[in-house]
């Protein structure tokens, strides 16, 4: 090694002691940034949650007034306090509630005749009674203080409430609801009406008693909330028109003398108009928002905070409130923190740089003596001493090393005495090695023996699974059903199992799964093929006995064998044009003329056979009805479970999928189209559990 491409222990020294404190103090000043812009995204979502909160119980309460109103008012008709035959007779009664509901700005009622009675409360803080007379013309009078009527003010001939948005609509609907939002023009503001249909006693409408609300008392309200330094909030229709807004403009302007309504995306505030295009864009319908939404953008390359919730009741009103909070209201105090922090880095920086320069100097001149005695020992001058220093590790490193430069020496001496005895161990070594390796030898031999047992016994296993399989002439003979079967063992046989029987014109097909393989799953499915045929062949029918005598006939052998084994297994019985479906397996897959597939879950339908002695409790089926071109199709775990190389399973989907596409095609065609796919999803894996699938198809 080239000693000047190393690393003087001075500059190790201080080099890690002033990264350290840099990486200290900076770390710390990015976590305090970070926590403070974590701390600032809580209080500006807390706050506008409040604000949020705040506008929304105001606007419950504004809301609901109107509704209080009406509804005084229907209480007050059918308690006979109000005379509809006598409509200026409700001018008082409408006066006093214009005391009490300071927030309505107009009471009114038409009649299903056309007559009508209202009370406007005008900007002013004066009052107004408007009635309809014999004629049908308008009377406008003033209201003094008393609340009586006045001066007669003006006359608007042909007035017919009927005509108006504000009866017409909650007449439509049959219940109270809003109009929309329109324009007064004397004075201009915008105005929102609830109605309310009256029906008397009998059921019969008499007509429609109403309450009007001003806009501008929202926007007022949304002036007076305090939402950061320059935070502001606006209401809006979904459809992206302003009905109240904290900023100075209005929610609408003047055109031809007419208030017109104001669309957000043209609102004169920059900070109103960029949110909405956020949003818009964001949640491209705004139609979608139904719950309370916490964001962030930004303006200007400035981040903001905005909270958007919707407001509705149930009468119509479906609104947005929309809080906007710049972030930069928050962050003054966090950028003088983290100029300080930067500050004191560099400070401390100085000081750690200053002070590891010297508390090298001072651990580095003992080191040194300690390295020139060490490179004297590796040169083979054991004869090594060094003395004592202040610093008590170096000291303990000193002595320390002078006791190893003694032992050193005494190793050496011993060095050549212990030479000669590992020789003579090595050679009693050896000898042992040798009479492990003829031991070993001999459990090889032992081993292939016990290898053919196993390889004979899987050969018969297999043999046996192979001879209960069904003959493709059995099948042919079954009328009304192509049916086709394929069953290929494994490398190391699984214990698959299937059988198609046919007596009295009922078709049972029968497959199982036993668990493990050799020869005790061979004998279990061959007692099991023996116990469906004899119940078969005596007919039983009822799929709870069939199932229950099978499974005490296992059970019992199983206990007698003293094996552990046990299989899953499904019956099916057909008989025309119906399946009945009993016993726990894999899913049966039905699958309809077109080629649409129906999976049914035999889980709940039985338990594994030969499991425990009594599973009556547990069996169950169901029945599926079969049309011309309909089939079934059954399958043991080997084929949706089957790997490829890079450890990937076949899956239930992809079986699916390639018996659909293949459906129009005989059963034959089918099974072959299933087996070519699987080889080639498996390609050169090892096969792992047999592959057995049936194939029932009604022609």
């Amino acid at each position: 090694m080239n000693p000047s491409k190393n690393i003087s222990l001075r500059l190790l020294l201080i080099l890690p002691f002033i990264l350290q404190i840099f990486g200290a103090v900076g770390l710390v000043g990015y976590l305090s940034f970070q926590n403070g812009q974590k701390a600032v995204e809580e209080l500006a979502n807390q706050l506008m949650l409040e604000v949020g909160e705040r506008i929304s119980e105001r606007l419950n309460l504004y809301l609901e007034t109107p509704h209080l109103v009406n509804q005084l008012n229907e209480d007050a008709i059918d308690l006979g306090q109000l005379d509809l035959e006598d409509l200026p007779s409700m001018e008082p009664h409408f006066w006093r509630q214009s005391q009490v509901f300071n927030l309505i700005s107009y009471i009114q009622f038409g009649s299903n005749r056309g007559e009508f009675v209202g009370l406007a409360v005008n900007d002013d803080g004066t009052f107004a009674y408007q009635v309809t007379d014999f004629t049908g013309a308008l009377q406008t009078y003033a209201i003094d203080e008393q609340g009586r009527r006045g001066k007669f003010l003006q006359t608007s001939p042909n007035f017919d409430p009927r005509r108006r948005p504000w009866y017409i609509v909650p007449q439509q609907a049959d219940r109270p609801a809003w109009t929309p939002i329109y324009a007064w023009v004397n004075p201009p503001t915008l105005a929102i009406t609830l109605g309310q249909p009256y029906y008397d006693k009998t059921g019969k409408f008499q007509g429609i008693l109403a309450t009007d609300l001003t806009i501008a008392q929202i926007s007022d309200f949304l002036r007076s909330l305090k939402i950061g330094k320059s935070g502001k909030t606006f209401i809006l229709e979904r459809s992206g028109l302003l009905i109240a807004t904290s900023s100075t403009e209005s929610p609408f302007i003047i055109k031809n003398k007419t208030p017109e309504r104001l669309a957000a995306s043209e609102s004169r505030d920059m900070m109103t108009r960029s949110t909405f295009k956020y949003l818009t864009d964001y949640f491209e319908n705004l139609a979608s928002i139904n719950s309370r939404q916490q964001l962030s953008f930004t303006i200007a390359g400035q981040r903001q905070f905005v909270q958007v919730m919707s407001i509705n009741d149930r009468r119509g009103v479906d609104w947005l409130s929309v809080v906007v909070v710049p972030e930069s209201d928050f962050m003054e105090q966090i950028d003088a923190n983290t100029q300080t922090t930067i500050l004191l880095c560099l400070a401390a920086l100085g000081i750690a740089t200053i002070l590891g320069i010297f508390t090298a100097h001072w651990i580095t001149k003992p080191v040194l003596r300690l390295s020139q005695a060490s490179e004297a020992i590796a040169a083979g001058k054991l004869e090594q001493n060094v003395g004592k220093y202040r610093v008590n590790e170096i000291d303990i490193l000193a002595q320390s090393f002078n006791r190893m430069a003694q032992q050193l020496r005494e190793s050496f001496a011993k060095l050549a005495k212990t030479t000669e005895q590992l020789e003579i161990r090595v050679k009693e070594r050896t000898a042992q090695l040798a009479a492990a390796n003829a031991e070993i030898t001999q459990l090889n031999e032992k081993l292939q023996t016990e290898n053919l047992r196993l390889g004979a016994e899987l050969d018969v296993a297999r043999q046996i699974q192979q001879m209960i399989l069904p003959k493709p002439e059995e099948l042919e003979d079954i009328e009304g059903l192509d049916i086709a079967g394929f069953m290929e063992p494994a490398d190391e046989m699984g214990g698959d199992y299937y059988d198609v029987l046919q007596i009295d014109g009922i078709v049972t097909l029968g497959i199982g799964d036993v668990t493990g393989h050799g020869l005790e799953s061979g004998l279990l499915m061959l007692m099991t093929q023996t116990a469906v045929r004899t119940l078969q062949q005596i007919r039983e029918q009822d799929p709870v006995r069939f199932l229950d005598t099978l499974n005490r006939t296992i059970y019992h052998n199983v206990q007698r064998m003293n094996s552990d084994k046990n299989l899953t297994l499904a019956i099916l019985n057909y008989s025309e044009g119906r399946v009945s479906i009993s016993g726990q397996h894999e899913e049966t897959l039905v699958v309809r003329a077109g080629g649409h597939i129906e999976r049914i879950d035999t889980m709940d339908l039985g338990l594994p056979i030969g499991l425990d002695d009594d599973i009556a409790d547990f069996i169950d089926h169901t029945i599926v009805e079969l049309h011309p071109g309909d089939g079934v199709v059954v399958y043991t775990d080997g084929i949706p479970e089957a790997f490829d190389l890079e450890k990937k399973q076949y899956g239930l989907d992809r079986l699916c999928k390639i018996i659909s596409q293949n459906w129009q095609h005989n059963a034959q065609e089918i099974k072959q189209a299933v087996i070519d796919d699987l080889r080639a999803f498996i390609g050169k894996q090892k096969v792992f559990d047999d592959i057995t699938l049936v194939i029932l198809k009604q022609q």
